[in-house]
């Protein structure tokens, strides 16, 4: 049994060191000592231990008086085989696309941050920030639920996760700085992006749209604008002749009525005029009859100096005649 507890001959080291002694001495003693690691870690491969993996039912370090974990013992295991780097990336995609388990995802992740480089650490664990799927993670004070984008945070921004002190780890903007990292870009900034992207496709489309309509209706009323001129022309005419029409019966009612006001003016003169006549007049009633009468008497005198002048004429007549002969 013993044996079992070795490194493979041609493990490359990791920071320097044996990969096995990146967990703790005290730690690493009890796993060995444990029942599971015993029973079921012996022999174990880089394929068969995705077998154990999937039987898996929580994370975590230790629990109760601390007992190491399933989790804990295979990941000492996998230190210990040290499989190829492009297995450990199956584990953390996913074997097919369909098969994916959440545990198996969880032991590579855990794995990778023990032995990977920054670079590919960032590059693989990153995306694993989409995942929200729960994990059940057993520690001294009994279960507890969590979800795996929370679990890969604390491997990217924690010093010590499942009782392991975890590899230092440098800073994502030394990276950038250094060229080797491209800027990140988080699920939500892909979402506002794409939204943006897509509510500027719709505002071009409608533009286009609106371009075509009014090029349309502009088209369409330089048309009827060119069918409409003559009858437009037409009615204008009209309209005119009827405004001067208009303006001429008004200028005609309004000297009609100027001289409408001036007559009653004239009148209204002319009657306060015989108004003041009017007492001079009923005075000279008398005064009229008087000198009638007298006219009267001066005519009847002179037809009667008429008749007897006659008469006495017509007396001398015969008078003559006898004379005569």
């Amino acid at each position: 049994m013993a044996m079992d507890n070795k490194t493979v001959r041609d493990a490359i080291q990791i920071h320097g060191t044996d990969p096995q002694f990146l967990i703790e001495k005290i730690l690493r003693t009890r796993i060995y000592e444990s029942t599971y690691w015993k029973e079921h870690c012996f022999g174990l491969t880089e394929s068969s231990i995705i077998e154990k993996a999937y039987e898996l039912k929580y994370i975590g370090g230790q629990y109760g008086v601390q007992k190491p974990t399933e989790f804990i013992c295979l990941v000492l295991k996998l230190l210990q085989i040290q499989p190829r780097e492009e297995i450990v990336i199956k584990y953390i995609t996913g074997l097919t696309e369909s098969d994916n388990n959440k545990y198996l995802r969880a032991l590579g992740a855990f794995y990778l941050r023990l032995v990977g480089k920054p670079v590919d650490i960032y590059n693989y664990l990153e995306p694993l920030l989409d995942d929200s799927r729960k994990l059940r993670k057993r520690g001294a004070g009994g279960y507890s639920i969590i979800h795996m984008d929370e679990f890969i945070d604390d491997l990217l921004r924690e010093e010590r996760v499942c009782d392991i002190v975890l590899p230092r780890l440098v800073k994502r903007h030394v990276l950038e700085d250094a060229g080797e990292l491209d800027p990140r870009i988080s699920t939500l900034e892909k979402l506002e992006m794409e939204l943006e992207e897509e509510r500027k496709a719709e505002e071009a489309a409608a533009r286009r749209e609106d371009g075509g309509k009014r090029s349309r209706s502009s088209s369409r009323s330089r048309s009827r604008s060119i069918s409409r001129s003559p009858s437009r022309s037409r009615s204008r005419s009209v309209s005119r002749s009827r405004s001067r029409s208009r303006s001429q019966s008004r200028s005609r009612s309004r000297s009609r009525s100027a001289d409408r006001s001036r007559r009653s003016k004239s009148r209204g003169t002319s009657r306060s005029r015989s108004k003041s006549r009017s007492p001079s007049r009923s005075r000279s009633p008398h005064r009229d009859q008087h000198s009638y009468s007298a006219e009267l008497s001066r005519r009847n005198r002179t037809d009667r100096t008429r008749d007897r002048s006659r008469s006495t004429s017509r007396s001398r007549s015969p008078d003559r005649k006898r004379r005569a002969y």
